[in-house]
């Protein structure tokens, strides 16, 4: 019964970008991910241990646009955004703007369990940090050479020239435990050269991520702005509560309907109460990956 899905991000992958050694990495990321919140569901343990685990791997892989790797914003900063929902109760924990936490998933994590709000923003999200131990790491922990080229790429584009961001957005995972319980978890660096402050779906309850027992787990990758103007999550979550739509049926409307005729870029990883993965996308590619409940591992890009 316990099922699993990953995604790394959407968005355009140029050929270029793919080489085969690239591809190689990609998919052992996403399948590393897979296994680390697999074993967990395996083990017996909850969905959200499983989805925090998982998403953790893929904040410490620099191929990924999350924690070490995550893009740089246009003041030279790296500005970290997360979330996580619990199917069980709907409890939930967000934290944004964060400079100097190695995993913003794990401080999430901490603001749903240790305080009683949902989201935590900038110096007061560290502050809290540090209040909970956590050892604070240089911003220049998460940069990496090929986020500082992506970055002056952004900058020095005109409007003849242009510059399109190879993937898009985040990271995320979502999960069914053997207890039925469902949850999702979503971390992100955001967008290339985004203005400082810059808040996108991922750590917005309802718009990047959303789990609930009688329905599905969504995590979200794109353009962040529109997937806030839609609730994706919380819209995928509704056509299935009010409308009896089945998982893929209701995902599908969204990002190939909805977020289509928006022009918003992006898809979503998402699994129904019965196990049921979908993973669509109306972009170029998406990073992602699944072990679905019959043990069946599969991973994809393009």
């Amino acid at each position: 019964m316990p099922a699993i899905a990953v995604h790394g991000g959407a968005g355009d992958i140029p050929p270029a970008e793919l080489t085969p050694e690239r591809e190689a990495a990609y998919r052992a990321g996403l399948q590393q991910a897979l296994h680390e919140g697999q074993a967990i569901l395996d083990a017996g343990g909850p969905s959200l241990d499983a989805v925090v685990a998982a998403v953790q791997v893929l904040e410490d892989n620099p191929l990924f646009n999350a924690g070490r790797g995550a893009v740089i914003a246009a003041n030279g900063i790296c500005e970290l955004d997360a979330s996580l929902m619990d199917g069980r109760d709907l409890r939930a924990g967000a934290v944004t703007g964060l400079r100097h936490v190695k995993s913003p998933i794990g401080l999430a994590r901490l603001v749903m369990d240790r305080s009683p709000h949902v989201m935590l923003a900038g110096q007061g999200a560290e502050e809290f940090a540090l209040e909970q131990g956590l050892e604070p790491v240089a911003n220049r922990y998460f940069v990496t050479e090929r986020r500082q080229r992506e970055l002056a790429a952004a900058l020095n584009a005109t409007d003849s020239t242009g510059y399109r961001e190879a993937l898009m957005g985040t990271v995320g995972a979502v999960a069914l435990d053997a207890g039925g319980n469902l949850a999702a978890a979503t971390s992100t660096g955001g967008m290339t050269g985004k203005r400082w402050g810059r808040v996108g779906d991922s750590p917005v309850i309802g718009a990047g991520t959303y789990a609930a027992n009688d329905c599905c787990a969504v995590s979200a990758t794109g353009h962040g702005e529109f997937f806030i103007r839609a609730t994706v999550a919380h819209e995928i979550a509704s056509l299935m509560r009010y409308a009896g739509q089945q998982v893929q049926e209701a995902a599908d409307t969204v990002v190939h309907g909805q977020l289509r005729r928006m022009g918003g870029e992006g898809g979503v990883i998402a699994v129904g109460r019965d196990g049921t993965i979908a993973m669509p996308f109306n972009s170029r590619g998406m990073l992602r990956g699944s072990i679905d409940a019959q043990g069946r591992l599969t991973t994809g890009i393009v």
